[in-house]
């Protein structure tokens, strides 16, 4: 079940006019089913970014509060644990550790701002290299144009494009880019 975004009630409705509520409700208490029935939707929606965390945390302690890494990945000072959302997910998380296993910073990766950073740094990467900076692809398919295989990620973008590498035979990626996703061409011919 998708995550809901709640709006505040002067937002949800125009020139802030509250609803008419039945006589049996009363207006100050008209929220407490609402916000219950909310919260426990979004229940399935906690985990990675949505459960806090906070610098000095033990691996331990991470892993308690958002459950077991999807990759853990050797930092010359320590490591980073991947938390992936699935082969279509739009979210991989990255927190990395200090030499003692404590957290120190923790960020979305598969974000359009910071893939747009990264792009122009990815070749001449090893897959785990790569790996270790966005995570698991989202798609590997073989064939690329210079042999080897074509790794993917779905970030989080309005423009409908993903990032497409391809890796050597060698292990290394050769060249980075920004292309149409076909699950949105996809979409497009179903929506026509």
């Amino acid at each position: 079940m998708p995550c809901a975004v709640l709006q505040a009630p002067a937002q949800a409705y125009a020139g802030g006019m509250k609803p008419e509520l039945p006589k049996l409700v009363s207006r100050r208490r008209w929220w407490a089913p609402v916000g219950l029935a909310a919260v426990l939707s979004l229940g399935g929606c906690a985990g990675p970014g949505l459960t806090p965390l906070s610098p000095g945390l033990t691996e331990a302690e991470v892993v308690q509060r958002w459950g077991t890494p999807t990759g853990r990945y050797a930092l010359p000072a320590g490591a980073r644990l991947e938390y992936a959302t699935g082969p279509m997910g739009a979210q991989t998380w990255m927190v990395d550790l200090d030499g003692q296993g404590r957290a120190q910073a923790w960020r979305q990766v598969l974000d359009w701002r910071y893939l747009q950073q990264v792009q122009a740094d990815l070749p001449g990467q090893s897959r785990q290299q790569a790996m270790a900076l966005l995570g698991r692809p989202s798609e590997v398919r073989g064939g690329g144009y210079q042999g080897g295989e074509v790794w993917s990620w779905r970030p989080e973008s309005p423009f409908c494009l993903w990032l497409q590498a391809s890796v050597g035979d060698d292990g290394v990626l050769r060249d980075a880019g920004f292309y149409p996703d076909p699950l949105c061409d996809a979409r497009d011919d179903h929506d026509q």
